[in-house]
């Protein structure tokens, strides 16, 4: 998608946001595929999070990139936080767990701060800058041509996961952003409309 000319008029503009913002559909990490973003490609997606809505300049959430060097101690993690929840695992499912560490060729844990500090911002605003950061960084992969998703589970709160991380006592890990070049692409899903979400506070 061509990027709107510096003298684009604000309609112009405006339609070009709304089409790429509507492109971004997600593709599960089993289907994110090399090549992935390069190191130049990934710091702007990364830095594109910084334009996130930050009350009183918190900061309260920071990203951790998981390189394939790593890749094999974070399956450690996801095997360990199984039987942790089910010692009666099996050989097959823990293997299953063991695999989710190596799909995708950029793979970030997105964390967030939760209290732990002497300011009144909640942790309802904290979790919403999350959500911008995170929103942001998949739109700026979308802008690179690269496709994306969002994963979670229960191996998230899990010990080996805040062990391996070196979580605070007061991080939470909300979820992992997968980026790669989608392989097999199924339609996306209809779009909600307006009228589903949006309301007339009475007069």
């Amino acid at each position: 998608m061509d990027a709107p000319a510096p003298t684009a008029g604000p309609d112009e503009a405006a339609a070009w946001a709304q089409a790429w913002i509507e492109s971004r559909r997600t593709v599960l990490p089993k289907r994110l595929a090399p090549p992935g973003p390069s190191a130049a490609e990934l710091a702007r997606i990364v830095q594109a999070a910084g334009a996130a809505p930050d009350h009183d300049q918190l900061l309260p959430w920071r990203f951790v990139l998981v390189p394939e060097a790593a890749r094999g101690r974070l399956a450690e993690a996801f095997e360990q936080a199984l039987v942790q929840r089910d010692p009666q695992a099996t050989g097959e499912q823990r293997e299953q767990a063991r695999e989710k560490a190596f799909r995708a060729p950029v793979l970030l844990l997105a964390v967030a701060r939760l209290g732990g500090d002497a300011t009144d911002v909640p942790d309802a605003e904290r979790l919403l800058s999350l959500g911008c950061a995170v929103q942001n960084l998949l739109l700026m992969a979308t802008a690179l041509g690269y496709a994306s998703a969002l994963t979670s589970g229960k191996a998230l709160g899990s010990r080996p996961l805040r062990e391996l991380f070196a979580l605070a006592p007061h991080e939470q890990a909300v979820c992992f952003a997968s980026i790669g070049t989608a392989v097999g692409r199924k339609p996306g899903k209809p779009r909600p409309q307006p009228d589903r979400y949006l309301t007339r506070l009475p007069s």
